[in-house]
Order: structure tokens, then C-alpha cells, then sequence
């Protein structure tokens, strides 16, 4: 086989991940998330765990679906730990109750480390080790440590068989009924498989069309927030849609402004970063450390943001794979002569290319908008207000050097998660309608979360 630059830049890629797992950076370094944002006096069991699995997203290149699964077990296994112990909240699970005075913070540590090591495939030897020094040997010590490892295998036991290993091959494999009109999803890019123009093999497939197909946390089913259909093709409605993005998502666009061209950059949270999952989680830490919470309350509120955001993943996913609706760059530029829509602004573009990359997996709806919605709304339940003034720079300014410096606002979770969704159309890579119905799945998702998991006991 011909050693290619593409084999040059993926043998790097690995070798950097696989050099830096194991390898997390300390609170107070340039590497850690939380430094960022969180004051020191302000840290605890949950944000410094939660730190270390924010890094290996990050240096193990997770794509957001699965990096909002990884977020999931591992805060679910820490709070059932210090719950069991607490005895404070009713669980679906049978964990059961811990052993009385084990050591809350150790056993929180332990299950998820636990969890966190299932997930991430990599044992965090060096963290556990570090973390547990800092508790002097003790029977509340050996307590937790016994009682957190066995809430976090039975965690991982519970979740071994959760249909994620549907998602690891990126092809269809029958799992929806592919689309057989001119809406139906095609690769974006340079090329197109979509006639008249050129097929290639090569081109990418489709990313994780079996993930909707996971088994949720908090959701009866990963339909049971699946939204309506699509527009027709021929309808005005899509014209307006496919005029829209068109002007305004363009990468040489006239119509964006400069401000809505940061927001499409800063946003954007690929998979060389902290993702969609984790810049909500990131904010919520900015968010809840001035409240002065107890360890079992900081765990289940984390818990149920992880949830939900892994929940978001599935539906959104489930959505994007059950309606097969392509990219506004693939309508622009190949499809729009076979929409047979009346509106003379329905034509092709062929030079048109997205401002920021197009992803590899169909359209509706937007797992950014769900994301977001998700966790706007699971912080209002949590605080009861959205009046929560966010201050954010972008956890990763490496992958955009244009956002060096930028410092944006929000007057609360609702604001950021809205301005999260709609720079998905001014990055040209999401139709409109695909912003406000993952919007109304995210929300939906949270609120049945909240009324139905972890209720006080009597």
C-alpha cells in the first residue's frame, strides 16, 4: 500500500492521543479545562473528575455523540456512589445503600474512575493514585474505596450492553430506511456521489448511523422525542429555508455579519475539542460553583446534566438517520435541479462551499441545537431561573486562532444554548429547522428527566 499524507496525518493523530492518554494536567496548568473558569477555592470531587474526562475527550479526538456518551457513566457512577452512602435520593438501579461512614469523596472517585476507565479505554492509573493520596489511610477510606468500585462495575455492566456496538461501523446496515427522493442524505464535499456528478468510494460514510439505537438513560426509547417531518421539496417553506442558508452560511457571505461569524467559529466544537456535551458541561461548572452544594446534590445535578446530554445524542441521531435529510452544501451545490421547486431561488450553486466544515452524517435534526436546549433547560429546573449572566472564551481557541481574545456574553443558559444552534446556520451546515426542532427535542428531553429520575425520598 502507497503511504499517503492522509496515512502520514492519521498514524500522528493516534500517536498523539495514545501518547497523552493516561496523562492529564493538573487544575491551575494551560492543559485543564476547569482553570479556566473555576476559582480554586471553588473545586471539589465533581469538577475535578469531570476535568480530567473534559481532557481525554479532547486528546483521545471523541466525536461529539460519543463524547456525550463517555460523559454519561461516569457521573452517573459517581453520584449513585455517594448517594448509596447519603441515602438521599430514590435511584432506578438498585445500587442499594452503602456502607455507613465510607468516604463520600473517595467513593465518588472511585466509581467513576471506574466508569470513566470503561469508557475511555484507559485504566487512569495515575489520577486514582493522585486523587487517593490526598486521603490519609483509614476504614472510611478502604470503605469507599470497596463501596465506589463496586458501584462503578455495576455500572459498567449495566451499560455494556446498551447497542452502542451498533455505532461502530459507519455505514447504514438497515438500521432506518434510507430516503429515495431528492432530500435524501449524500456525502458533502469537494465531490459528489449524487448524479450527475462524479462518485468516489473513498469519500467518508456516514457517522454512527446506529447510535440513535442506544439504549437511554432517561428516555423510554431513542424516538420518544423523534419530531416531525421534514419540509417537502417543493414547498415555499424550503425555498426560504434554501435562500437563507444559502446567503447567510456561505464561506465568502455577504449577508453574515461580522458578529454572526464569530458566533459560527466559536461554536463550532468539533472533535479535536471539549464538544458540543462538554462546552455545556463546561458552563454549567461556571455556573453552579458559586452555589454552595453538597457533594450528593453537586453529583445528581451533574449526573442528570450527563444523562441528558447523552440522551440528547441518541435523539438526535435517531432523528438524523430516520428523516435522511441532506446538507444545505449538498442542496446548493449538486441537488437543487432535482427539487422541482418553483422558486427561481432554488438553483444551483456549484462554487458554493459552507463557512465552517460540513459534517459527515445527515441534517435533521441538529445534535448543537439539542445539545444546547438540553442543557438550558436541565440548569433552569436545577436552579429554578435562567437568570445565570455567562461570561465564556472559547475552551478550545487553538482550533479557531480568530477567536484569540474573543470574550462573549450571555444573560443566561437559554441566550447561549439559542446562540449555540444558530451558529450552525451561519457555518452553512444546518437548515433552520433543524435548529428549532432540536431545540424543542432538547428541552423536552430534560424536563421528562427531571420529573421521572432521582426524586427526593419521603
Amino acid at each position: 500500500m502507497a503511504l499517503t499524507r492522509r496515512h502520514v496525518l492519521a498514524g500522528a493523530t493516534a500517536l498523539a492521543a495514545g501518547m497523552s492518554t493516561g496523562c492529564t494536567a493538573a487544575m491551575g496548568t494551560k492543559s485543564s479545562y476547569l482553570t479556566q473558569i473555576l476559582a480554586p477555592q471553588n473545586n471539589n470531587t465533581v469538577f475535578h473528575w469531570l476535568d480530567i474526562i473534559m481532557q481525554q475527550v479532547r486528546d483521545q479526538r471523541v466525536p461529539p455523540p460519543r463524547a456525550a456518551v463517555a460523559f454519561a457513566a461516569p457521573l452517573v457512577a459517581g453520584f449513585l456512589a455517594v448517594n448509596g452512602i447519603a441515602r438521599k435520593y430514590a435511584e432506578p438501579y438498585n445500587i442499594g445503600f452503602g456502607p455507613q461512614g465510607a468516604n463520600m469523596d473517595v467513593a465518588f472517585a472511585t466509581a467513576f474512575a471506574t466508569a470513566a476507565s470503561e469508557a475511555f479505554q484507559q485504566p487512569f492509573l495515575f489520577e486514582r493514585t493522585a486523587f487517593l493520596k490526598k486521603f490519609p489511610g483509614s476504614e472510611a477510606k478502604s470503605l469507599g474505596v470497596s463501596w465506589g468500585r463496586r458501584v462503578g462495575l455495576k455500572v459498567v455492566r449495566m451499560r455494556t450492553d446498551d447497542a452502542a456496538h451498533l455505532t461502530k461501523a459507519n455505514y447504514y446496515r438497515r438500521l432506518y430506511k434510507r430516503r429515495t427522493d431528492a432530500l435524501a442524505w449524500k456525502p458533502t464535499g469537494s465531490f459528489f456521489s449524487a448524479k450527475p456528478s462524479p462518485a468516489f468510494t473513498s469519500f467518508p460514510k456516514a457517522l454512527f448511523p446506529g447510535h440513535g439505537g442506544i439504549r437511554p438513560w432517561t428516555m423510554n426509547s431513542g424516538s420518544q422525542f423523534r419530531v416531525s417531518g421534514f419540509y417537502h421539496p417543493e414547498s415555499p417553506e424550503f425555498a426560504q429555508e434554501f435562500d437563507r442558508i444559502r446567503t447567510l452560511g456561505g464561506k465568502h457571505s455577504p449577508a453574515r455579519t461580522p458578529d454572526e461569524t464569530e458566533i459560527a467559529l466559536f461554536w463550532e466544537d468539533g472533535p479535536w475539542g471539549i464538544t458540543p456535551p462538554g462546552h455545556f458541561l463546561y458552563l454549567a461548572v461556571q455556573a453552579l460553583q458559586h452555589h454552595r452544594l453538597s457533594l450528593v446534590d453537586m453529583a445528581r445535578n451533574f449526573a442528570l446534566l450527563g444523562m441528558t446530554q447523552c440522551d440528547a445524542s441518541i435523539c438526535a441521531w435517531d432523528n438524523k438517520y430516520h428523516h435522511d435529510i441532506l446538507r444545505p452544501e449538498s442542496a446548493i451545490r449538486a441537488r437543487a435541479p432535482y427539487f422541482n421547486n418553483r422558486d427561481p431561488r432554488v438553483r444551483k450553486h456549484a462554487k458554493w462551499v459552507s463557512y465552517i466544515p460540513t459534517p459527515e452524517f445527515p441534517a435533521y435534526t441538529s445534535g448543537h441545537s439539542t445539545f444546547g436546549a438540553a442543557a438550558a433547560e436541565m440548569m433552569g429546573l436545577i436552579l429554578g431561573h435562567d437568570n445565570v449572566p455567562l461570561v465564556g472564551r472559547s475552551p478550545d481557541q487553538v482550533l479557531w486562532p480568530q477567536l484569540t481574545g474573543v470574550v462573549r456574553r450571555w444573560s443566561g443558559f437559554k441566550h447561549a444554548a439559542e446562540e449555540n444552534g444558530l451558529s450552525r446556520l451561519y457555518g452553512g451546515v444546518h437548515w433552520e429547522i433543524d435548529h428549532k426542532m432540536g431545540m424543542r427535542s432538547g428541552a423536552d428531553i430534560s424536563r421528562h428527566a427531571y420529573n421521572t429520575m432521582f426524586p427526593r425520598y419521603a
